[in-house]
């Protein structure tokens, strides 16, 4: 919408030019192509925009213009709609009012010598400014219906997840509590015998010796296996996810794009599938990592600004990373949205988390080592 006034001014000039009685002047030429030129770059300065647009409507009212060209000046009503459906200050929009009313009175005077109090002006005045007030009101009270909708429905949606995972959460914990109090602890007592045994006996047979060691590494291997299981055990967002299967993972972050979609968001995915060395706790980690990332996008990104999720091996592990557009009059701080909970998962898996904000995006970036580090498991 916001280029095609480059398209559409020239044609309406050309339009109105007729041979022997009628031709748009040089100057009414510049003027209107440096209104349209001006409407464009509205889409990053829109009140710059309109305020310049107002400015050059004073001209192009007071030269004489026939057919399609008169209706150039007017491109500033449309930018004054424009500010008032996108800005929620509404000071800005007080200023961009009075600066389109001044305008048209001035614009209207120069044109005809009119009074500037007639009844005529008084039309053009209610179809010049109240219009386009009233169609940018509606249009940012549709906006911000809709982020609330949005938001809701991402609401709802995380209660829903809660919901089904709860079901779970103490089953699991007991298992998780079973699994410490049982295995975990008679294979502590294997590691600490086998170690004690290398140590206190004396003169062993070397292959004995190696033996011994080989079964000391696999026991305290297996420890630590135990005591990651027990982490996804205490892990609520688990649910139905299998653990060990990493096509599940796959089928619950194609999940988790398709409800931002089905909420509004153009997301463009691009996941490496075939990415290997990833244990159960990593690709949890990955999953859940992804989910919140698309959560907070369904409650506080633009939804007019494509989401880009990526997938995909880096270094010696995987990165995430989802990038979306920042909504009007969303906070730049982005403390609140899951950041120290991703932090917190990512520490336990050696990986690193972060989240930050450009004039335009939030860009959330996440790496975890596809092979887990012994220093993450608690005791």
């Amino acid at each position: 919408m916001r280029l095609a006034p480059l398209l559409l001014v020239p044609v309406m000039l050309a339009a109105s030019t007729f041979p022997g009685r009628f031709h748009v002047s040089a100057a009414y030429w510049v003027l209107a192509v440096a209104a349209a030129v001006t409407f464009a770059a509205g889409r990053w300065w829109p009140v710059a925009a309109s305020l310049l647009l107002s400015a050059l409507a004073v001209p192009l009212f007071a030269a004489e213009a026939w057919g399609l060209s008169g209706l150039v000046p007017y491109l500033g009503a449309v930018a004054v709609a424009d500010v008032a459906a996108r800005s929620d200050r509404n000071r800005l929009v007080v200023v961009v009012t009075a600066a389109w009313l001044a305008a048209l009175l001035l614009g209207n005077w120069l044109d005809a010598h009119a009074a500037l109090w007639s009844a005529t002006n008084a039309v053009t005045l209610v179809a010049g400014v109240g219009l386009p007030i009233l169609l940018g009101l509606y249009l940012r009270g549709q906006r911000r219906l809709a982020a609330t909708l949005r938001e809701r429905v991402a609401d709802a949606e995380s209660r829903r997840l809660a919901r089904e995972v709860a079901v779970r959460a103490e089953e699991r914990t007991a298992m998780a509590r079973e699994l410490h109090d049982l295995v975990a602890h008679h294979m502590a007592s294997i590691v600490v015998r086998i170690g004690v045994a290398e140590h206190v006996l004396e003169d062993l047979d070397p292959r004995v010796v190696t033996v011994l060691a080989d079964v000391h590494s696999t026991a305290a291997d297996a420890l630590a296996d135990i005591r990651r299981l027990q982490i996804a055990l205490r892990d609520p967002i688990l649910g139905e996810i299998a653990m060990i299967e990493p096509e599940a993972v796959w089928a619950e972050v194609d999940a988790a794009v398709a409800r931002a979609r089905a909420a509004g968001f153009t997301v463009v995915s691009r996941v490496d599938r075939q990415l290997v060395g990833l244990d159960a706790i990593a690709r949890l980690t990955l999953l859940r990592v992804t989910q919140e990332a698309l959560t907070n996008v369904m409650k506080h990104a633009d939804p007019s600004t494509p989401v880009e999720v990526d997938v995909e091996r880096r270094d010696d592990g995987v990165s995430v990373r989802v990038v979306s557009g920042v909504a009007s009059g969303s906070s730049t701080s982005a403390e609140g949205h899951g950041v120290i909970g991703m932090t917190e998962r990512l520490d336990r898996v050696g990986g690193q988390f972060e989240v930050r904000r450009t004039p335009r995006d939030w860009v959330v970036e996440a790496w975890l080592p596809t092979s887990p580090t012994s220093a993450v498991v608690p005791r």
